[in-house]
């Protein structure tokens, strides 16, 4: 927990960002009947009746101290669909980083082996030495500040029914880009020393 909160106190180095990344499934869903738009005095109204289109993945990434962030939507959520994320990150949105100081939670798929399952060994290195892994603690995805942008995603775009992934990506790459255009930052208040104090029953006792 600690590493995570003093990389969140450092300030903004654009050679060495720091970026969170998470993910969410969206379950696709279509309407049977055409809802009926709204009115004067009138609300937006649509049927209980929906058709089940599978779940597709919503991978975001943020820098919060930038105020950047981006969406990939992905049919699963495999090794192979983070390492092409994370590719992405390193060559398309930080070719000229030194190092990318990643933020992410525990789980299987967010390891560089995935980069040596989807590429070759060669591509796979050169990605991998532009990184720099911070995983959040067991029960401590909040430490992750991907998940506040994620919250605001779902508020404010995907809480309704969304029928196919070209909508999703279309809907989510516009949120992205008003977002972005916004530049809105994360002001991130939890620190070291906050968490000795209030969390003091997380860290093992010791005796002098």
């Amino acid at each position: 927990m600690e590493d995570l909160l003093d990389l969140y106190a450092e300030p903004h180095d654009p050679l060495r960002p720091v970026v969170c990344l998470d993910e969410l499934p969206k379950q696709l869903l279509a309407e049977v009947h055409e809802p009926l738009p709204a009115r004067p005095g009138t609300p937006a109204r649509e049927d209980y009746e929906y058709q089940r289109r599978g779940v597709k993945n919503v991978f975001l990434w943020c820098e919060p101290l930038a105020g950047n962030r981006h969406i990939d939507v992905t049919d699963r959520r495999t090794m192979r669909d983070w390492a092409h994320t994370v590719r992405d990150l390193v060559e398309v949105h930080y070719p000229d980083a030194t190092v990318i100081r990643l933020v992410e939670d525990n789980l299987n798929t967010h390891r560089l082996a995935s980069l040596y399952l989807a590429f070759s060994p060669s591509e796979a290195r050169r990605i991998a030495r532009k990184l720099e892994l911070h995983y959040t603690p067991k029960h401590g995805s909040w430490l992750n500040m991907a998940e506040i942008e994620l919250a605001v995603l779902h508020r404010q775009c995907l809480d309704r029914r969304i029928p196919d992934i070209e909508t999703l990506r279309t809907e989510t790459a516009a949120w992205e880009a008003e977002r972005n255009a916004q530049c809105v930052t994360v002001d991130w208040h939890f620190t070291t020393d906050t968490a000795r104090r209030k969390l003091k029953h997380l860290y093992p006792s010791y005796s002098s």
